[in-house]
């Protein structure tokens, strides 16, 4: 079987990276079109298309088995959607809303399989709730101008620095960092 990941995500590939297999990666190109509202079902459309994306630029292969995996990670709040920040206002404003209360991160894995000629798709979505500590403000603005948040769904990593600021989280560890690697694991039946 050849593994392919549709993503670029360093933590991602750490991730994958647990499970043993070996696997490639084809970033995902694809223009992301939002047609859902639900935090649940954005992440799971947003896999699906970057996954589709990567199978469908492929040669085909022939009797060649090929798994390709996408993800989309978000973070909500009371239902409203917190992507990546535009900048470090942002970030600022979006750790000051999340600070000493409780959010979930959702991600979306979109698998598809072509197997003995048959494709499949398996998508499916993990909500960690996350919470933080109160912050202050002086370590927001130290957080925010390390850049750290700039390119992270909800403007922070868990498995970083901000990593001082979580109470608790109830759920999948990994989901929060960008992969939910141990239900992946289980659906792709390795």
């Amino acid at each position: 079987m050849r593994y392919i990941l549709a993503s670029a995500s360093p933590r991602r590939k750490e991730l994958l990276a647990l499970t043993g297999i070996d696997f490639e990666i084809i970033p995902s190109s694809v223009e992301e079109k939002i047609t859902k509202s639900a935090p649940r079902d954005v992440v799971m459309e947003l896999a699906s298309q970057k996954a589709w994306d990567v199978y469908g630029s492929l040669p085909p292969a022939g009797g060649e088995d090929i798994t390709v995996i996408g993800a989309d990670t978000i973070v909500a709040y009371n239902g409203e959607i917190l992507g990546k920040p535009a900048d470090k206002a942002e970030a600022y404003d979006m750790l000051s809303l999340l600070a000493d209360r409780t959010h979930q991160v959702y991600t979306g894995v979109s698998i598809i399989k072509k197997k003995k000629g048959a494709t499949l798709q398996n998508t499916f979505y993990e909500k960690t709730d996350v919470t933080f500590y109160p912050i202050s403000r002086q370590a927001l603005h130290v957080y925010v101008e390390s850049g750290d948040p700039l390119d992270k769904a909800g403007a922070y990593g868990i498995q970083g620095p901000f990593a001082i600021h979580i109470k608790e989280i109830h759920g999948e560890y990994s989901n929060v960092v960008g992969l939910p690697i141990g239900r992946l694991y289980h659906e792709l039946g390795i």
